[in-house]
Order: structure tokens, then C-alpha cells, then sequence
């Protein structure tokens, strides 16, 4: 069974960890969601709806999932992926190839102090990372930073399913079928055990969304997807 790492100890952890997994990072993700994460994915990009010529950036980015939306949308502008384990930009570089270098770009840098100047960018998502990181509203704080007045930011992740019944049936598949997809599809059966566990963790929607606030973000507001298992919280800047 895989102990949650002290809060000091969080982020190498999970450098470590992601790093172990990129190679089939893709692979496990469509296969655990269904295929599903792709369309809350495109929902995401919707919710901030780049604007053409602007520049974009997703936090945590991994093997950079988010790009390819944000570059359709912004079109002539630039989309940005930012994450701290190189392991998993070097597995999402093909998707980069395909978009074109003018178009997207990765970035080596910390959720909780991104490499950015202020009021960089137009439109920002992250996906999937919130529980990772050790400071959440510090997280929240510098994509505040970063974003240009008018900028919206939409956040995914976990959440725990408020039926009963359903609660109980995401909660066995998530901790208990999930890891063994991980250990038949990327070979790491721990990582896939440490992944539940910290969203049992992770501050609920209505938690997460007055961090949100609490970090500047305005007019924020969360819709639940997938019987409850995932939410898309959105933010704006004024």
C-alpha cells in the first residue's frame, strides 16, 4: 500500500513519480477515463476560449494534452505548456512536432512560481495537477499573476461523486481497478495507487473554488462531469 508523502517531501515525490510513468502516462489516462478526459479536455479549452493571436498557457501541462486545443483556438497565437518533469514534456514532444514550433512551446518550471512575467497570458487551463502540488491557492495566486486582466482560467479535476452508490463504485474502481491498469498498461502499479489516494485527499469543489477566490480569481464557478467523479472549475480576472 502507498503512504502519501509528507507535505516537505510532496513535490520530489512526484517529480519522481511522473518521470517514472511518461512513457505510457497517454496510454493509461484514455484507458482509466474511458476515453472521457479527452472531452472534458475540449470542455476545459471552451471554458477559456483563447482568443485568436493570444497567448495561452497550461500549468502542469505533463505530456501536454492541453495544446493542441489551445493552439486551434488561438490559431496564429502561442500555447504554452509549463511543467517541472521533463520526462513527461520529452514523451508530449510529437504532439508539439505536429503543431509547429511557432505555434507551442514547452517550458520547464514550478506551479508555484511560474516563469513568467506578469499579465503574460490571455487564457489559462490545468488539468489533473491541483492534488499534486503542496500549496494549492499559491498555485492559484501565480496563474493570477501571470494572467492579463479579462483572462479566464478553468481548472479539472478530481472530486468524489455525492450519490451514495456512486461514491461507493467510483471509490472501488478508482483505488482498486486503476492501479492495476496502471501496472498491466505503464508498469507502475504504485504510482496508480498513489493517485486515488491523493484525491481522497484533495479539497472538495466548493473548497477548491474559494481558493480560487481566496488566490483573485473572480465570478468563479465549478460544473461536475462524469456521475460526479470530475469537476471544471472557472475563473476570471478583472
Amino acid at each position: 500500500m502507498t503512504v502519501l508523502p509528507p507535505i516537505e517531501e510532496k513535490a520530489r515525490y512526484v517529480e519522481r513519480m511522473f518521470a517514472r510513468i511518461a512513457p505510457g502516462y497517454d496510454r493509461v489516462n484514455r484507458v482509466m477515463t474511458f476515453g472521457l478526459d479527452q472531452g472534458w479536455r475540449r470542455r476545459v479549452v471552451a471554458s477559456v476560449a483563447p482568443p485568436v493571436g493570444g497567448r495561452s498557457l497550461d500549468v502542469g501541462t505533463g505530456t501536454g494534452d492541453f495544446l493542441p486545443e489551445l493552439a486551434a483556438w488561438s490559431r496564429d497565437g502561442l500555447a504554452v505548456g509549463v511543467d517541472f518533469t521533463l520526462p513527461m514534456m520529452v514523451a508530449g514532444q510529437p504532439k508539439l512536432d505536429a503543431l509547429g514550433a511557432r505555434s507551442s512551446q514547452f517550458v520547464g518550471g514550478d506551479a508555484l512560481c511560474l516563469p513568467f512575467p506578469d499579465q503574460t497570458f490571455d487564457a489559462i487551463t490545468t488539468g489533473f495537477v491541483m492534488r499534486n502540488v503542496t500549496d494549492i491557492r499559491q498555485a492559484f495566486a501565480e496563474m493570477h499573476r501571470v494572467a492579463r486582466p479579462g483572462a479566464m482560467v478553468a481548472c479539472l479535476e478530481v472530486a468524489r461523486p455525492r450519490n451514495p452508490v456512486i461514491r461507493l463504485g467510483h471509490r472501488l474502481y478508482f483505488e482498486g481497478v486503476v492501479p492495476w491498469i496502471g501496472q498491466l498498461l505503464g508498469g507502475d502499479r504504485r504510482a496508480y495507487t498513489y493517485l486515488p489516494q491523493s484525491a481522497r485527499a484533495f479539497p472538495s469543489p466548493d473548497r477548491l473554488a474559494d481558493l480560487m477566490r481566496e488566490a483573485g480569481w473572480n465570478y468563479v464557478a465549478y460544473r461536475l462531469y462524469g456521475l460526479g467523479a470530475v469537476a471544471i472549475h472557472v475563473g476570471a480576472k478583472i
